[in-house]
């Protein structure tokens, strides 16, 4: 499900690159939040029950390739 993530400590910004391609950027994530997503074995769980659905985020839109 996620790809590659990380945190900002100073920004309070949990960046996530899920496995589909989409980059989200969370905010206002607390360190202790991060600190458990470091250590959670299922990332993708620990995603699911403590941080979708309970911070704002932003999707970052990446402009799609044109085939010639």
């Amino acid at each position: 499900m996620i790809r590659r993530w990380d945190y900002d400590a100073a920004e309070h910004r949990l960046d996530i690159i899920f496995v589909s391609g989409k980059r989200y950027s969370y905010h206002d994530v607390p360190l202790r939040v991060a600190k458990g997503m470091r250590e959670a074995f299922s990332k993708g769980g620990y995603f699911n029950r403590r941080i979708r659905d309970h911070f704002a985020f932003t999707e970052h839109r990446t402009r799609a390739s044109i085939a010639d």
